[in-house]
C-alpha cells in the first residue's frame, strides 16, 4: 500500500476515488488506508507548494548550519526541539559531516533572518557556531519544477 503514499506525496490533492482507480483497489480501502496512515502518524501533513516569487509577498528562505554540542543522554534531540519550536523554523534535520544540524527558516526580509540567528538561535546555550545560507532562487523544490523551459526547437528557413 506504500503506492497511496507515493502518490500523495506527488499530489497531496489526489482523492481517495482517484487513487483506487490509478492502482485498481476498491475505495473503501484505499480511505481505511489513509485513515489509518494518519492515524499511525505516516502522513503527518498535506501541504501546497507555492512559487512565492510569482506574488507581492516577500519572502525569505535560508538553510542554517548548526554545529552543537550534544547534551549527555539526549543526544542532539533537545536542542534541536529547541530550535525546531520557533515559528520561523520550516525545516530542522539532524546531519552527517561538518555540521550537526541543518535549519530553514523563513522570513519577510534578510535582516529578519539575521536577527533570528543572531538573537534568537546563535545565544543558544549548545550552539558553538552556525552558518547561515541564502536562497537566492528556486529552480526545484519538492521534486517539482518551478519553471519548465521550453526550448523551440524548430529549426529556421531562409528564402
Amino acid at each position: 500500500m506504500e503506492e497511496i503514499l507515493e502518490i500523495l506525496e506527488h499530489n497531496s490533492k489526489a482523492t481517495a476515488d482517484e487513487i483506487a482507480v490509478m492502482l485498481g483497489l476498491p475505495v473503501e480501502e484505499v480511505e481505511a488506508a489513509i485513515k489509518k496512515y494518519e492515524t499511525d502518524n505516516v502522513i503527518v501533513g498535506y501541504s501546497t507548494l507555492i512559487n512565492w516569487d510569482k506574488t507581492q509577498k516577500e519572502k525569505v528562505t535560508a538553510l542554517i548550519e548548526v554545529k552543537v554540542t550534544p547534551q549527555r543522554g539526549l543526544g542532539f534531540d533537545k536542542i534541536a526541539d529547541r530550535i525546531y519550536k520557533y515559528p520561523e523554523v520550516t525545516a530542522c534535520y539532524l546531519m552527517s559531516g561538518g555540521f550537526d544540524l541543518t535549519v530553514i527558516i523563513e522570513g519577510r526580509t534578510m535582516k529578519e533572518v539575521a536577527l533570528f540567528v543572531s538573537e534568537k538561535l546563535a545565544p543558544l546555550e549548545s550552539v558553538l557556531s552556525t552558518s547561515t545560507h541564502f536562497v537566492l532562487k528556486k529552480f526545484k523544490d519538492k521534486g517539482t519544477i518551478f519553471e519548465e523551459k521550453t526550448v523551440d526547437r524548430r529549426e529556421q528557413i531562409f528564402l
